[in-house]
């Protein structure tokens, strides 16, 4: 089994994201991405979503346009107990020298702590260890490029 702290860094391949700080949360059943200007649109059968994203922590003028198909959309409580429903997608994860696929729902967190969540569905394999930070390593925060 993995050991990581309760937050890391992660890659978002699929999405074009090279690195973003995740916190590790057992109490959320699914993962949650930062998203804004969602729009979505259907490519013959295949529903698509276009989001935009910030994945730096404190950087709002870094932004990513994602593409992606669109798995379901899903009736999601936050820790607040606020219910909305929202679009989930399945992309992979890398972590460390781990990389596998997972289900994420995409909402605004930009008032958040953290741009991602990894939630517990995504955590097969992995063990969390509460008091560590950055098991896997620590990344530079570009300025300019993610």
């Amino acid at each position: 089994m993995q050991r990581i702290g309760w937050r890391e860094w992660v890659s978002l391949p699929e999405l074009g994201i090279r690195q973003i700080k995740v916190k590790a949360d057992t109490g959320a059943r699914t993962s949650a991405l930062h998203a804004f200007e969602l729009s979505t649109y259907f490519d013959g059968d295949q529903e698509w979503v276009r989001f935009c994203m910030h994945p730096l922590q404190k950087n709002t003028e870094l932004v990513t346009e994602c593409v992606c198909p669109v798995l379901e959309r899903r009736q999601v409580t936050d820790s607040g107990g606020h219910s909305e429903e929202r679009i989930v997608i399945r992309t992979d994860v890398k972590l460390g020298e781990r990389r596998w696929p997972i289900e994420v729902t995409l909402t605004d967190r930009e008032n958040m702590k953290f741009r991602m969540l990894l939630g517990r569905t995504a955590m097969e394999g992995l063990c969390v260890d509460p008091n560590a930070s950055y098991l896997l390593g620590r990344k530079k925060r570009p300025k300019s490029s993610v």
